[in-house]
């Protein structure tokens, strides 16, 4: 049995295993029959020419854990930012940890999405915005069909959360493969200010195949930071589907640090509905081997007088490909747009490669619009300039990788993830750097 066959004839018992009047179950149905008749993407798709899922799809998935592994907190701890005080929502091998998380009601919510889903009281929220941004396309549907955990996260008006909140997924090892897809909804209401972390990390050489889809709903004048860890073992893959929705005046920004894993997808997703929007899309890329990661970004400027910037930088080794497919939308009535898109790479081996496909789709006349590209090697006149100066060829190429991605790096807003986003850069590039940033 194929790993479609086995998730179409699970989720009949998956279904059997929830309450009969599950405010999702129509929603359910209707997405496990959208996964049914499209199946998982191809490189036939334009958007997945680049990026095969074949081989993941050889594993014989556990789709549902069947024993609890306890995790020591001892054992996780430097996957956690624990230089400073967060709210944390942490899972293994799906399943909620109490032990790990550190969650809250008083003011706002930051808890479990099972929770939201069974207790009335979140009800209106859930009818709300649950589901009402992401696309319908196979893999989001996939999601939906088997949605049940993952966090919950409503910022009411005028809140400024007092900390950063963590979510993380771990994965034990305990199933020879797993299949998890958890799925977050993050509401941020009027004015609210929240700091958000993600990262998914797997604990063992087993292969864990994630697809997870987060949506995020940024009320006026809200203000979003969103920061993706991607550091995971060369036998984890993730597909990670992200849409954002904004209204009047919202500020939000997602950074995304790809260094490890085997097969890694963004889709990262905006939608500008208000005037006066402002989107961040920020990347640094540091792969080796023969690791895959693909950025698929969307700014879709529906509204006026708004704006967007993406700069997404890569460096690529060995035999490790990279992705960059980013596209612009501009509609008719979002005049006085401001959109903006760069993507550079540098190449260090022979053997890596990059595809790069920028794009704008712009029906209104009155914007300023841009994209660029480059594709390249180390600046041998710089490299010439350090090694003059009786910096060795590795350290100075660190350094040139460094300079290179620190236009990313500088628009951190928490301290203690900037340095240790810096530590992850020195470890993946093998020098020490030095300083911190």
């Amino acid at each position: 049995m194929n790993l479609k066959d086995k998730l179409l004839s699970s989720y009949i018992a998956f279904e059997d295993h929830l309450e009969d009047d599950s405010p999702l179950h129509d929603l359910r149905s209707e997405a496990i029959k959208t996964f049914e008749v499209n199946g998982f993407p191809t490189k036939k798709e334009e958007a997945w020419k680049y990026t095969s899922l074949k081989s993941l799809l050889k594993n014989d998935y556990s789709l549902f854990p069947k024993l609890d592994h306890a995790v020591e907190f001892k054992d996780v701890k430097k996957y956690f930012l624990h230089d400073i005080d967060t709210y944390k929502i942490v899972f293994v091998d799906g399943v909620y940890s109490s032990f790990l998380s550190e969650t809250t009601h008083d003011k706002l919510d930051v808890c479990l999405m099972s929770s939201a889903l069974s207790k009335s009281k979140y009800k209106p929220v859930i009818e709300a915005y649950f589901n009402k941004v992401a696309k319908e396309d196979s893999l989001t549907s996939l999601n939906t069909a088997f949605a049940k955990e993952g966090a919950y996260i409503n910022i009411p008006k005028h809140q400024e959360v007092d900390k950063p909140i963590e979510i993380i997924y771990f994965s034990t090892g305990n199933e020879a493969a797993l299949l998890l897809q958890p799925r977050n909804l993050i509401v941020v209401g009027e004015n609210a200010h929240v700091q958000i972390i993600e990262r998914h990390q797997c604990l063992s050489d087993n292969a864990v195949l994630t697809n997870a889809v987060t949506e995020v709903f940024t009320e006026k004048r809200a203000v979003v930071d969103y920061y993706k860890i991607q550091n995971d073992c060369r036998t984890a893959s993730l597909i990670d589907n992200t849409f954002i929705s904004q209204e009047r005046e919202s500020n939000c920004s997602v950074h995304t640090f790809s260094f490890g894993g085997n097969i890694t997808r963004n889709n990262l997703n905006f939608y500008q509905k208000g005037e006066h929007c402002d989107s961040t899309l920020k990347g640094i890329t540091i792969l080796e081997d023969k690791q895959h990661v693909d950025h698929n970004t969307l700014v879709h400027h529906i509204a006026p007088n708004c704006e967007s910037h993406q700069n997404y930088k890569g460096i690529f080794d060995d035999a490790s490909t990279g992705v960059f497919n980013g596209k612009i939308i501009v509609s008719k009535e979002a005049q006085k747009t401001n959109a903006f898109q760069q993507n550079n790479n540098i190449l260090i081996s022979d053997k890596a490669t990059i595809n790069a496909k920028p794009q704008l789709e712009i029906f209104a006349d009155d914007v300023k619009c841009s994209h660029g590209c480059t594709i390249g090697q180390f600046d041998e006149d710089a490299l010439f300039y350090l090694r003059s100066r009786g910096i060795a060829k590795k350290e100075a190429q660190a350094l040139l990788m460094y300079a290179f991605a620190n236009t990313v790096l500088e628009s951190v807003k928490i301290p203690e993830l900037k340095a240790r986003i810096n530590k992850l850069i020195a470890t993946k590039i093998g020098v020490n750097l030095g300083f911190d940033i």
